[in-house]
Formats: structure tokens, C-alpha cells, sequence
């Protein structure tokens, strides 16, 4: 069932996304239920190179948003998801007025590239408090410091509840790091998002 609708038409506020095992079918149902006028959505899923291109397919088949791998230098603009690919780091960076993927070749990161945490670390440092992150079900550790570090530039930070996880462990790091403002089952996720959408209110800027 799709939230109630929100139309955010400023390119200010940045969604960013993060998941590992059991985060393909999380990540759906999270895009399934949010309407099409949401800020612009990054997502870090750690799947292997190839792999990205036809999952950004199916979400952009199954969602009301328009998904898409990102190639590098994308403008993130409202309505619009963004998927890191296989076996790069995605980050969010500014240039002049607009908020843009980047990609990155660096080394992995927690063994992971791409990170979540290289993700979330950009998105902190570009955006404040005008992102939201959300951490998903996913083995291990990656995500966690990240979250911490949106925390702590103002952005409101959701992790995954255990009892609706496939894998507790990044939701459970982060929170054990204390980078954690809500913890949320997954059906619940995305309702959470557009009422925090309508709390912070429209960017004033496209």
C-alpha cells in the first residue's frame, strides 16, 4: 500500500539507503510504499558487479519512483532513487547548486564495495541535517559508523528492527554505537519517511 502522498519539490533533502543480506526484497518494499513525490533517494545494496543493473530495473518496474544505477555525475533530483553499482562506492557530493552521485574506485570498505559507510559518511558531511538515513537488514558491521556519523550532523537516522531483519548485524551496530534516532519494524519504514518529509516541510529550490 503507497503512504500518504508528499510533494517535495526542492533538491535539498537526500534519502540515503543502506542494506546487505536480505536488503533486495527490504529495499523493495521500502520504494513500494512511498509515492512518487519523495526527495531524491541514494541507495548502497552490496550486491556484485552486473548484479545492480537489472535490480535498478526491477525497482524502477515496481515503484512509483524513477530508479536508476548510477553512472556517475547524476543530478539527484526529487522522485528519483539512485543505486550504487557492483563494485563501485557511491557518494553524494556538491556542485555549485545541485546535489550529484559520484562514484568512487577506493578500496572496499569493511570488505565491502560498495560501502555503506562511504555512502553515509558523504551524505553527513554534504547534507547535515537535511538527509535522513535509513539502515536495513545486512550481515556485519558496514553502515554502522556512518549512521553514527549522520546522527551527529542533525540527520534523523532509522535502522531496521531485529525481529523483521533476515540479519540483525548492521541495524545492530548501529545501534550499539548509538547512531540510532528510531528503530522501526520494515513495514513501517517508509510511512515514517514521508511524515518526517512533511515535519521537515518542501525544499523551496529545483
Amino acid at each position: 500500500m503507497v503512504t500518504d502522498q508528499v510533494s517535495y519539490q526542492g533538491t535539498e533533502h537526500v534519502i540515503a539507503i543502506g542494506a546487505s543480506t536480505g536488503g533486495t526484497e527490504a529495499i523493495r518494499v521500502v520504494l513500494e510504499s512511498l509515492p512518487v513525490g519523495m526527495p531524491g533517494i541514494v541507495m548502497t545494496q552490496h550486491m556484485p558487479p552486473g548484479f545492480t543493473t537489472s535490480y535498478a530495473a526491477r525497482l524502477d518496474r515496481l515503484s512509483r519512483l524513477r530508479v536508476q544505477e548510477v553512472k556517475g555525475g547524476e543530478r539527484i533530483l526529487p522522485g528519483h532513487a539512485y543505486v550504487a553499482p557492483g563494485d563501485k562506492h557511491l557518494l553524494v557530493e556538491r556542485y555549485g547548486a545541485d546535489l550529484v552521485c559520484k562514484l568512487s574506485d577506493a578500496e572496499p570498505v569493511n570488505r565491502h564495495k560498495p560501502a555503506v559507510d562511504v555512502m553515509f559518511d558523504s551524505v553527513a558531511h554534504t547534507c547535515g541535517a537535511s538527509a535522513t538515513g535509513v539502515l536495513l537488514t545486512g550481515m556485519g558491521k558496514d553502515g554502522g559508523q556512518g549512521m553514527l556519523t549522520m546522527q551527529q550532523h542533525g540527520a534523523l537516522t532509522i535502522a531496521q528492527d531485529e525481529a523483521s531483519c533476515v540479519v540483525f548485524g548492521m541495524p545492530k551496530e548501529a545501534i550499539r554505537l548509538g547512531g540510532v534516532v528510531e528503530v522501526l519494524p520494515l513495514d513501517e519504514v517508509a510511512a515514517r519517511l514521508v511524515s518526517h518529509l512533511k515535519q521537515v516541510g518542501r525544499g523551496n529550490r529545483v
